[in-house]
């Protein structure tokens, strides 16, 4: 298969994940219905906890079976059908839900989304290594940014419906409509990437080591490497920055913002993704996904300055705060789609093509600790306030920037 039908097929396949995941944002729809079914600030912070934890844990192993096997197909397969099949379940759960304690209710989503958020993790060191294999370096972020931008269209009519429904439909039916679309979807973008099969690999194939030895490679790798150790740095302060993210609609509850209007927000950070995509996929492969990187992770202080900033300012009634809010998660969904693509792009960079599953692996393994931070900030806004959570995002912004502009030198 040719490069240019691989990248249409990759294309393809992100586009429909990407919808899919619209109608299951975390900083949205997963966060206003688990803060509806519980109204507790740690299970909202757990939201997004789970889903960053468990998308990361898995790929130590999986970056371990795939370089050892030579073959990452089999572990996508595992990952994709996985995820969608997790979605379909909730949506039933969710769907017959009525009859059940809203206790019962809560713990069942909880655990669902628990094992789709680990189940989903399976999929990202088979994806890196297969895109890497199927795309040139030239050509990934656009890759990537053509897999937001269709995504973010056809997300844009997920959200359309998503709206229709809260408004129509009973919660939690409502609820369970809107994840039964992300169910569909995420089905249709596996079939079409499994179709698509695996390239042949024509780096040079390494000694297949032991678990242990593996491990042993990956504490070398962070100790010689010190491009890959200070991006592990930075991305541990990026997962800090996170911690907000299920915050802004709790925020936005507080600022008299009705959570009925969650699609609205949805909306307003799809089409943030969507537009921001063209910047992101030219200043990616022009200027290099450093570059991209350092300029995101700048860009990613003001979002939690204007929420502290709205803090002192008492001019705004509820109709223009709403517009308010529309802007920030505006901001959010353009920020949150740049990071992406710089990430993965960057994280192909610095991967050697014999040890790409590998990089990986150890990479987002030593970061996921980090990613339960957002567990620990629905405890800081239980007992100390909303306020302190994005300060705390903010200065993991501003180490994160320090972190990145000092990601390509040797110091």
């Amino acid at each position: 298969m040719s490069t240019n039908s691989r990248f249409k097929r990759v294309a393809a396949a992100g586009i429909t994940f990407q919808a899919g995941s619209a109608a299951i944002d975390s900083a949205t729809i997963m966060s206003a219905l688990v803060y509806q079914l519980t109204g507790s600030p740690i299970a909202v912070g757990m939201v997004t906890a789970i889903l960053r934890f468990g998308w990361l844990f898995p790929q130590l192993i999986v970056g371990f079976l795939a370089q050892r096997g030579g073959s990452s197909m089999r572990y996508y397969v595992v990952g994709a059908f996985g995820r969608a099949s997790c979605m379909a379940l909730l949506a039933l759960v969710l769907a017959f839900g009525t009859g059940i304690s809203t206790l019962t209710l809560s713990i069942l989503v909880l655990m669902i989304w628990t094992a789709y958020s680990f189940i989903s993790g399976i999929v990202a060191v088979p994806y890196n290594d297969i895109v890497a294999r199927s795309v040139p370096s030239e050509l990934r972020s656009r890759l990537l940014a053509t897999r937001f931008f269709g995504g973010g269209v056809l997300a844009l009519g997920v959200v359309a419906i998503a709206d229709r429904l809260a408004s129509t439909l009973a919660f939690p039916l409502s609820y369970a409509a809107i994840i039964a679309m992300a169910s569909v979807l995420m089905l249709f973008s596996s079939v079409i990437f499994t179709a698509m099969g695996e390239p042949e690999t024509t780096s040079e194939t390494l000694p297949k080591p032991t678990f242990l030895q593996y491990i042993k490679d990956g504490g070398a790798v962070f100790r010689t490497d010190l491009k890959f150790r200070k991006f592990v740095y930075a991305q541990w302060c990026g997962g800090a920055v996170l911690m907000a993210m299920p915050f802004y609609v709790v925020q936005a509850d507080a600022n008299g913002i009705d959570l009925a209007d969650v699609a609205l927000l949805l909306g307003a950070q799809t089409a943030g993704a969507l537009i921001s995509n063209v910047l992101w996929g030219w200043w990616g492969d022009h200027f290099g996904k450093a570059s991209l990187l350092k300029g995101i992770a700048v860009a990613r202080i003001f979002p939690p300055v204007v929420i502290l900033l709205l803090a002192f300012n008492g001019y705004f009634n509820d109709g223009q705060m709403f517009y308010v809010f529309i802007g920030i998660f505006f901001i959010l969904g353009a920020l949150a789609n740049g990071l992406t693509i710089a990430v993965i792009g960057f994280l192909m960079e610095i991967s050697p093509d014999n040890m790409r599953p590998s990089y990986s692996g150890y990479f987002n393994a030593i970061t996921a600790p980090a990613f339960l931070l957002p567990l620990l900030a629905g405890i800081v806004a239980t007992v100390f306030g909303l306020t302190l959570v994005f300060v705390i995002s903010m200065i993991a912004a501003i180490l994160q920037t320090f972190f990145l502009v000092r990601v390509e030198t040797n110091q």
